[in-house]
């Protein structure tokens, strides 16, 4: 009888009936209801202030685990394969040590001036002048441009650019300009740019 009671208090009710200075003369329902609002409004309150919060953070550390389970997974594979890559790293050093053995130390490029010179003797062509330019250091060498200036025919001087890369010594060719003298295509007059190279070391 008294669930029925409020039920039909709450229909009779009125908003003008309440008074706010007794709050205790107030019906069981209406106090109810109040209570459940409040109820609701402070579980709403903590969610969105308290509980929201830990979501993010959770996320937060989620996407932290997610990426520490791929560097974990990164290092096991290279711990794994930690043999491999040190036979690699040798032989990496190995092949370095030659290269590097193929630059001229600063001893050995009269040498290879005397070398360029033979070969073009040797395919038939004048050398008009062979100039050291300065260096350039980069990184990890020190470059040395050498400016060439000979003469001779088309097929000379296709022979003589084979023979420079047929050196034992690292050279490279750059800015290469041929041209006709008196538009013979016997007597072509080529100006060449050879760079060779040696160890940048720590004096360097």
């Amino acid at each position: 009888m008294a669930f029925e009671d409020n039920i039909r208090a709450l229909r009779e009710f009125e908003l003008s009936d309440l008074d706010f200075d007794n709050v205790g003369s107030w019906p069981a329902a209406i106090k109810v209801l109040i209570w459940v609002f409040l109820l609701v409004a402070v579980l709403a309150g903590g969610y969105y202030y308290h509980i929201k919060g830990l979501q993010e953070q959770l996320a937060q550390v989620q996407a932290k685990e997610d990426k520490l389970k791929k560097d974990f997974e990164k290092k096991a594979f290279q711990a794994a394969n930690l043999d491999a890559y040190r036979q690699q790293m040798a032989e990496m050093e190995e092949s370095f040590g030659a290269l590097v053995s193929q630059l001229p130390s600063d001893t050995e490029v009269p040498g290879l001036l005397e070398d360029i010179t033979n070969k073009g003797l040797l395919n038939g062509l004048s050398i008009a002048s062979i100039d050291l330019q300065k260096e350039k250091a980069r990184e990890f060498y020190v470059e040395l441009p050498i400016a060439i200036s000979a003469a001779g025919s088309y097929h000379d001087l296709g022979a003589f650019i084979s023979g420079m890369a047929g050196l034992p010594r690292i050279v490279t060719l750059h800015d290469f300009s041929i041209s006709a003298k008196g538009g013979d295509a016997n007597k072509l007059q080529m100006n060449i740019v050879a760079k060779t190279y040696r160890y940048k070391d720590g004096d360097a």
